[in-house]
């Protein structure tokens, strides 16, 4: 397959990550079906659609024609097979929970067409870990967005040993189709580049909320105004979910079994609480009066 003959996508999760990536592709000119199995959760990615495509118009960011295009290239379903029979390119998108991935590409693999590549926005998780429950390894790999989708520029393109050249090229072209600078990694490694040095940081800045040496609000400035970083772990943190940071820590640490990969005590606690950031309107900060 060639990078022409990609025309239609597939995205698998309508969250946070899922919707934007969907909407990405779109105005790109793709044709692009998002499935989710909730309902709650696809309404809520429509209307952020709704409301985005609009916005972006108002803005004189889009033509009118350029935001009624791109949402008829937009379609929201609770069908993975609905969604993903007719792909070109598959990105799932849904929670770091490795049984779920696997269950969804083994699925996937059934019905998506035998020449569609089958990639994962992970995080964390390393293609190799999925791409053995499909009957096409080779056209599996990582394709890693960051939050927003909409906006950050970077995506991490992982090569697996069973990831082909082919599929590799494929994936980062259509990244730089997306208007994306994408990397390449010749090979699988937990993290990949932005996270491991991402992780070093906010395990640190977890450590010292824990141990009590200072605050998140004064950690956070610290970072942000000594070493230059846009925003603190804490701010990042809220703003991607820290459900998603449990869920990582806990799959890292269900893998290795070294308590030093435990989710940190403050993490748990959040969780717990559904104390998740803004999308819950409390996370190491309160965001319910915004």
């Amino acid at each position: 397959m060639k990078i022409d003959d990609i025309k239609k996508i597939c995205v698998v999760g309508a969250g946070n990550m899922g919707h934007q990536i969907s909407i990405l592709a779109a105005l790109r000119g793709y044709e692009v079906k998002c499935s989710d199995v909730s309902e709650e959760q696809l309404r809520k990615a429509r209307e952020f659609a709704d409301k985005y495509l609009p916005g972006r118009v108002a803005k004189g960011k889009l033509t009118e024609e350029q935001a009624r295009q791109a949402g008829e290239n937009l379609e929201f379903t609770t069908g993975l097979k609905e969604a993903a029979e007719d792909a070109d390119f598959v990105i799932e998108a849904v929670t770091e929970k490795l049984e779920l991935k696997r269950k969804i590409f083994a699925e996937l693999d059934q019905v998506a067409p035998p020449h569609a590549v089958l990639a994962t926005n992970s995080s964390f998780i390393v293609s190799s870990m999925v791409a053995d429950v499909t009957n096409r390894a080779d056209k599996v790999c990582n394709m890693h967005f960051f939050n927003p989708a909409l906006v950050m520029k970077c995506v991490e393109v992982v090569k697996g040993p069973h990831t082909s050249e082919e599929t590799a090229g494929l994936a980062m072209e259509l990244s730089r189709r997306l208007g994306k600078e994408p990397v390449e990694l010749q090979k699988e490694i937990y993290g990949f580049l932005v996270n491991r040095i991402l992780s070093a940081i906010n395990n640190e800045a977890l450590y010292l909320l824990d141990q009590g040496v200072a605050s998140a609000e004064d950690i956070d400035s610290a970072v942000v105004n000594a070493l230059g970083h846009p925003m603190g772990p804490f701010k990042l943190q809220d703003l991607t979910g820290i459900d998603l940071t449990y869920h990582v820590m806990i799959e890292r640490y269900r893998e290795t079994g070294d308590p030093a990969d435990k989710p940190s005590p403050t993490v748990v606690e959040k969780y717990v609480r559904r104390e998740w950031g803004q999308k819950t309107g409390k996370g190491f900060y309160d965001y319910s009066k915004k």
